[in-house]
C-alpha cells in the first residue's frame, strides 16, 4: 500500500534522493522547502511540492493545512532541511558577542526549529501503529564542527528525538536519527571543499570513499521500512566509519 511521506529539503542533496527512494516504491511523496523553483526542479516523479519557510509558525501552519487537505494521515515524516547558516544575511556590527548570537541564533532556526515545529504540527498526525518519524542530524553533532554552532544544533536533535521515540512508541511510532559524515553532490560544502581537503576527509575513513546522497537515502528507506519496526531512539551514523577513523 502506498504512504504519504513528507520530505523537508526535498528539493536537493539528501532529501531529493531520498523522496527519489521513496517514490520507486509507488509512496505519495511532498516536498518541502524555502524555495518553489527547486523543488519543481527536484525531478521526483508524482511529488507535490509546498514551499514554506519553516522556521516561522504561519508558515508551518500552512504547511499543516495542506497535509491534512491532501494526505490527511503520514506515514513518514523526515526533516532533511538545514544548513550551517553561511548562505544567510550576516549581521551588521562591531561588537563581536553580535556576531556569536547571530551565529547561533541561525543555526539552530535552520536545524533545531525547523524540525522541532513542523513535528509538533504533524505528530498528531503520524499513521498509529506504523508511522516513522527521522531525522538528518551530522557527525557534527557527535564529534563537533569545528564551529560550535553547527555541530550543537544537530545535536540538539538528538535528546529532541529520544524523548519522541518515548512519547509516541505506545502509538507504535518510531523515532530516529541519521547522522551522516562527508556526503558529495549536496550544496553543503560548495566552494569550502577543495581537493586536498577531500582527500585528507577521504583518508581518515575506513572504507576509503565519500558519502553519497544514496548511502544517506537508504539507510532512511530501512529505517522507514516495516522490518525496522522494533527500531527507535537510535543515532544511526552513515560515515564509512569516519566518527572512528584515523
Amino acid at each position: 500500500m502506498a504512504r504519504n511521506v513528507v520530505i523537508t529539503g526535498g528539493g536537493t542533496g539528501i532529501g531529493r534522493a531520498a523522496a527519489h527512494a521513496f517514490a520507486a516504491d509507488g509512496d505519495r511523496v511532498l516536498l518541502l522547502g524555502r524555495r518553489a523553483e527547486v523543488l519543481e526542479k527536484a525531478g521526483v516523479p508524482g511529488a507535490l511540492t509546498y514551499a514554506a519557510d519553516l522556521s516561522k509558525v504561519s508558515s508551518v501552519r500552512g504547511v499543516e493545512r495542506f497535509v491534512a487537505s491532501e494526505f490527511g494521515t503520514v506515514d513518514v515524516l523526515i526533516h532533511s532541511a538545514g544548513g550551517s547558516g553561511r548562505l544567510e544575511p550576516k549581521v551588521e556590527s562591531d561588537e563581536p558577542l553580535d556576531v556569536v548570537l547571530h551565529n547561533w541564533t541561525v543555526n539552530f532556526g535552520l536545524n533545531v526549529l525547523t524540525a522541532v515545529l513542523l513535528t509538533e504540527a504533524l505528530k498528531d498526525r503520524l499513521a498509529a501503529p506504523g508511522g516513522r518519524l527521522l531525522f538528518i542530524s551530522s557527525i557534527a553533532g557527535i564529534r563537533g564542527s569545528g564551529s560550535g554552532a553547527y555541530g550543537s544544533a544537530k545535536a540538539a536533535l538528538h535528546p529532541y528525538a529520544f524523548d519522541l521515540a518515548q512519547e509516541l512508541g505506545p502509538r507504535g511510532i518510531t523515532v530516529n536519527v541519521v547522522a551522516p559524515g562527508y556526503i558529495e553532490d549536496t550544496d553543503f560544502f560548495d566552494s569550502r571543499m577543495n581537493e586536498e581537503r577531500r582527500a585528507r576527509i577521504v583518508a581518515q575513513t575506513p572504507t576509503g570513499r565519500a558519502g553519497t546522497p544514496g548511502d544517506v537515502a537508504s539507510t532512511l528507506h530501512w529505517l522507514a521500512s516495516q522490518g525496522a519496526g522494533h527500531v527507535t531512539a537510535q543515532i544511526i551514523q552513515v560515515n564509512g566509519g569516519l566518527e572512528r577513523g584515523r
